[in-house]
């Protein structure tokens, strides 16, 4: 059996497009006729730059190779153009074109892939998501407004759900980390306040920023919301200072949380040597695939810390991580973005139910991709999956971060 052919698929999901505003997917086929499904979490350049990088790798170091040989196929990426060291972008082609292959090993052998990767040593996996907004909100307001919050994790934990996510203390700017304003402060505060309120010891409280802050911004605000007992603080200066993001972790007494941006083994290790994250949340779309991730979860282990893979895309790369979330002893939970339109491009294959996703026992990765809903959803904007602020933080004004990937106040 040989990898022969290789189609990609750039989908959007419908607005407000949780997720991001466009998904990669990719289809690779054998000369045996079976076809397995990947995705690739790229989105340092756009998508029609993207299809050729995939096209490249898959041409150059993949097709005509049983899809057996990972690693060979790993080394040849990684070494590609004499480098031996992590390219996100390349990298990103590569985790979507492995998870595809452990698909079609999976399809071939009519077993899970977790059967493949070390078999199931959990039955089922914890899920958790962010706050959205719920149908009466006003979408605009819901992420300056603690008491709307309060509501959506209520509905969070009426679902089932033990975890819950936030995001209040924007905005991410692309000039690296910024002191947080005390309006910042403040709010996340009040958010925290609101939605421990509301919870109680019901549900875990994961506080999220993206890399925004200056080591003393990030230390100045995990201190103030510390009293709340959030689960962890996700990325709270940019993911390359490992030794200062080690330095915040010594000091606000709440576990420290990174790698979605990471890539690799490579930039895991300094993350667990230097003590700077208790707890790794790994892209497999991006970090290498699911093999790589098998290996950075093992790393983990030796560390004592624990793995909640990440997701802000599409349901092939949710896939992709309870999988790997199956097997391994070291999960923490696992990121789900529970929308009709991520339910529907995998025909209902796998679902939280009760807060969990049950381990699935379907071949491959378990999923049925619906194509034609995939390609009848096609992306004609110019913007990226997720995009920087060039505005600076307000200081005077106060901010109101809405993701990465904002929408109108209709909605669209």
């Amino acid at each position: 059996m040989k990898l022969q052919d290789l189609d990609v698929i750039v989908t959007a999901p419908p607005a407000p497009g949780w997720g991001g505003r466009y998904w990669i997917l990719v289809k690779v086929t054998t000369d045996t006729g079976i076809v397995g499904w990947g995705e690739c979490y790229a989105s340092s350049v756009g998508p029609e730059a993207m299809r050729a990088v995939i096209a490249d790798v898959f041409e150059r170091h993949m097709q005509g190779q049983n899809p057996e040989d990972i690693e060979l196929m790993f080394r040849r990426v990684y070494s590609s153009g004499f480098t031996q060291r992590p390219d996100l972008t390349v990298m990103g082609a590569f985790s979507g074109l492995e998870i595809a292959c452990w698909d079609i090993l999976g399809k071939d052998r009519d077993r899970p892939v977790y059967a493949l990767i070390g078999g199931r040593m959990n039955d089922r996996v914890r899920a958790y998501t962010y706050l959205y907004p719920l149908p009466h909100h006003d979408i605009t307001a819901f992420w300056t407004s603690p008491e709307m919050a309060a509501e959506s994790a209520l509905d969070c934990v009426a679902r089932g759900y033990t975890a819950i996510k936030f995001d209040p203390a924007g905005p991410y700017t692309l000039r690296g980390g910024h002191m947080p304003a005390m309006t910042d402060i403040s709010q996340s505060v009040a958010f925290c306040k609101a939605i421990r309120e509301a919870v109680g010891d019901k549900a875990d409280l994961l506080f999220g920023t993206h890399g925004q802050f200056t080591t003393a911004g990030a230390i100045r605000l995990g201190q103030a919301i510390a009293p709340y007992g959030p689960l962890w603080y996700e990325e709270p200066i940019p993911p390359d200072a490992v030794e200062q993001m080690a330095a915040v972790a010594r000091s606000v007494g709440i576990p420290i949380a990174t790698g979605e941006r990471l890539t690799t083994k490579a930039e895991f290790a300094p993350v667990l040597r230097s003590g700077a994250a208790a707890i790794l949340q790994p892209a497999l779309g991006r970090a290498g695939g699911i093999w790589e991730t098998k290996k950075i979860a093992a790393m983990a282990e030796v560390y004592n810390a624990q793995v909640a893979p990440h997701l802000y895309a599409g349901p092939v790369e949710w896939a992709a991580n309870i999988h790997l979330a199956v097997s391994i002893p070291n999960i923490l939970m696992c990121e789900c973005i529970d929308t009709p339109f991520h339910d529907q491009l995998i025909k209902g294959g796998i679902r939280v139910n009760d807060g969990f996703i049950e381990a699935p026992t379907a071949p491959g990765l378990g999923i049925d991709v619906d194509e034609a809903l995939a390609r009848a959803h096609p992306y004609s904007a110019s913007d990226l999956h997720l995009q920087m602020q060039e505005a600076p933080c307000d200081y005077a004004n106060g901010n109101a971060f809405q993701g990465g990937a904002p929408v109108d106040q209709k909605g669209t």
